[in-house]
């Protein structure tokens, strides 16, 4: 099969990634209601050592939990740590767990590395055809069902409410499928038979003959290449690959759903406001020709008609660095499970002289785990916990985004003496392992350089959101000191915020919206680059407005109940508009194409 290896540094079952993937508006629908009461027939199917396992084997069990599961689903991935909890908290009551994966497009052997990376015991089997998967009314993964001692269906639905889409409680509040196995040992009725499951859609055989003008070979691979594959490929963040035909096979249904809302690919700016370099989204006619590739069965055409396969970057993906600099002296033990702080590290990079930089990178050590990397730049003098105005961005990282190359003669100008401090979100996957992410910086000679950079950071920390606010406002403003480019801007809040905009307003009274994020996203932490500087007169006022959702229809709210003020972990908030700007000066000739009439 065309998958790579599912060892450690390819176990990606974050949540993050499956917020990268599967997107912040949930697309949920609930078990089939007509699964409720139907009795299974019989099935054996053949675990990946080619053993044989029956229902009617299990005829002594009072219980039986089926969970339907994926090599490659991060969920799936994430709650296989769980279900072993379960079966041992259930081991000695008459109750049996099975896991069963119907999806098309993995392997018995991807299935045996999916069970000895998670250290999974109970039988894994393949479902050939997912004639099991139609039987229960299965549609994702993973979804598990309960079955009393007649085998008929009792509960169907999600394993707790811990972990969704772009969601990550410290710990479930809800034991759906553990209440509806002790209701069942005590023969009672299930409270909540019911529940919607989260995940990846089943893999299913197609249905339709493959047939018609759009194929893989020349419409889909050029769009796969050119928008999916820079995270979808073989050792980065993205679950499954999207390199070839064959990874695309079983795929199809998710693709389809995630594009449908936008999705996928990631990008939360609004499209009335501003044009961006790094604009990430598929056109409508692109969007088209996947969606009718799909109703005519995903034919591949010929092969022919592939496009160069696309090269990617080995290592550092803009050049070799002149200095790497490492968060720490030594690696963060990530847990297997629950929410873990944000990590802060102040690290002295020695630069005893001011340093002039043009490009840098930051690289997670292990992408399995690591949700986001943001290093800022500490002058001599500044508390990292207290300046917050006078943290300077350098570099971040999210999945998918793209080194920071300031270009043109640009360059960042850092003073010696200055520190970096290093924020590092992480989400575990299931499988408790390490980090020790870096950033690599490229100098350039002061007579290099015809203009610098300087990192903005528009903060208001002093705000106050109330208990069950849904849409509560905080703004910070700033005034240009000088005529000035802005080249970049990137929101930053945490689990409660909802929307954020970034304003100019010029001498003249005039108001123009140069970045709208209607829908943000935690789990995105993304800049935006103008694909053009744009021109900010001397006394031009920037406005940040960020809106909060601190009400319990929020979904990723910790606490709805609770008064949120400024603080360092995700579960307080922030409210910081970073932006890249260039002094006018020294780019004069770009005034007259930028300025506003």
């Amino acid at each position: 099969m065309r998958r790579f290896p599912f060892g450690m540094k390819a176990l990606t079952a974050s949540i993050a990634v499956f917020a990268f993937v599967f997107g912040y508006v949930p697309q949920w629908r609930a078990a089939h209601a007509d699964s409720l009461g139907r009795t299974v027939e019989g099935f054996t199917l053949r675990d990946f050592r080619g053993q044989e396992h029956s229902l009617k084997d299990l005829a002594d069990a009072k219980v039986v939990v089926v969970a339907f599961l994926g090599v490659e689903c991060p969920l799936a991935k994430l709650y296989a740590g769980r279900l072993e909890q379960l079966q041992k908290e259930f081991g000695d009551q008459s109750v049996k767990f099975l896991g069963i994966d119907s999806n098309r497009q993995d392997s018995v052997t991807e299935l045996a590395d999916y069970a000895q990376a998670l250290e999974v015991t109970f039988p894994l089997l393949k479902d050939l055809g997912n004639k099991v998967a139609d039987q229960f009314g299965a549609e994702r993964t993973p979804q598990v069902f309960v079955l009393d001692q007649s085998r008929t269906i009792r509960y169907a639905g999600a394993i707790d409410n811990q972990y969704g889409i772009g969601i990550q409680k410290k710990q479930p509040t809800e034991r759906y499928l553990a209440d509806a196995v002790t209701e069942l040992l005590a023969d009672k009725p299930v409270a909540h038979p019911a529940t919607v499951a989260v995940g990846c859609q089943i893999g299913r055989m197609p249905t339709t003959e493959p047939t018609g003008e759009v194929t893989y070979s020349k419409h889909i691979a050029p769009i796969f290449q050119a928008s999916c594959a820079e995270c979808h490929r073989p050792g980065e963040i993205a679950p499954f690959p999207l390199l070839s035909y064959d990874d695309a096979l079983g795929w199809e249904e998710t693709i389809l759903e995630v594009i449908a809302d936008n999705r996928m690919p990631p990008w939360l700016a609004n499209p009335k406001h501003g044009e961006f370099k790094n604009d990430a989204r598929l056109s409508d006619e692109e969007k088209e020709l996947i969606r009718t590739w799909v109703k005519n069965g995903s034919p591949e055409g010929d092969k022919a008609d592939l496009p160069e396969p696309r090269q990617f970057a080995e290592g550092w993906r803009h050049r070799e660095p002149d200095q790497v600099i490492r968060m720490n002296d030594k690696p963060f033990d990530v847990p297997a499970e629950g929410v873990v702080d944000y990590q802060y590290y102040v690290v002295d990079p020695g630069w005893t002289e001011d340093k002039h930089i043009v490009s840098a990178e930051a690289r997670p050590d292990n992408r399995a785990v690591v949700h986001h990397i943001i290093a800022y730049v500490m002058p001599p003098g500044v508390d990292p916990r207290e300046d917050h105005d006078r943290r300077q961005m350098l570099v971040g990282y999210a999945p998918g985004s793209p080194p920071t190359v300031f270009g043109e003669g640009r360059a960042m100008l850092i003073k010696a003496g200055s520190k970096l401090l290093f924020e590092l979100h992480y989400t575990p996957n299931g499988v408790a392992q390490q980090d020790l992410s870096y950033i690599g910086v490229t100098f350039a000679e002061p007579d290099q350089v015809k203009s610098h950079v300087e990192g903005v950071a528009i903060v208001n920390p002093r705000f106050e959101i109330p208990p069950g606010a849904d849409a509560h406002e905080v703004v910070a403003k700033v005034k240009a000191p000088k005529d000035l480019f802005i080249l970049r801007m990137m929101p930053h809040m945490h689990l409660r915020g909802k929307a954020f905009r970034y304003e100019a307003v010029y001498a003249d009274g005039q108001r123009e919206v140069l970045l709208d994020v209607p829908r943000y996203d935690f789990n995105w932490q993304l800049s935006y680059e103008l694909a053009k500087p744009k021109f900010l007169p001397k006394g031009t006022e920037l406005i940040c407005t960020a809106v909060f959702d601190n009400s319990s229809h929020n979904p990723s709210n910790p606490d709805p109940d609770s008064t949120v003020h400024w603080g360092e972990q995700s579960w307080d908030e922030m409210m910081i508009g970073f932006c890249d700007v260039v002094a006018a000066e020294d780019e004069r000739q770009e005034v007259k194409a930028t300025v506003i009439e």
